[in-house]
C-alpha cells in the first residue's frame, strides 16, 4: 500500500488564475446551418474518407464537411473579402 499523504496548512506561492476557455454548453449544442448540395467526387477521395472515417468511428461526410469548413476559415482570414469600386462610391455618397 502507498503511504498516506499528510496535508499541511502552509501558504502557497505562484498561484495564477486560468481564464475559463471551455465553450459553454450552448456553444457545444449549437448546430451550424447547413445546405444540402450534390457534388461528384473522385472514387479515390471517397474511398480514402470512408477508410479514415471507419478508423476513427465517424461519418465520412462529416470529415469532408470539416475539411471544407477548415479550408474556408483559413482562406477567409488570409484573403478578406474585397470591396468593389461601386460599393466604395455608395459608402462615400
Amino acid at each position: 500500500m502507498s503511504a498516506k499523504i499528510k496535508y499541511t496548512d502552509e501558504p502557497m506561492d505562484d498561484i495564477r488564475v486560468v481564464a475559463d476557455f471551455l465553450p459553454s454548453p450552448e456553444e457545444l449544442a449549437f448546430r451550424e446551418e447547413s445546405v444540402k448540395v450534390t457534388i461528384s467526387l473522385s472514387k479515390k477521395s471517397i474511398e480514402f474518407f470512408k477508410s479514415e472515417a471507419s478508423k476513427h468511428h465517424t461519418q465520412y461526410q462529416r470529415m469532408i464537411r470539416q475539411l471544407l469548413d477548415s479550408y474556408a476559415d483559413v482562406q477567409s482570414k488570409q484573403h478578406p473579402p474585397r470591396t468593389t469600386g461601386r460599393s466604395k462610391k455608395l459608402n462615400a455618397g
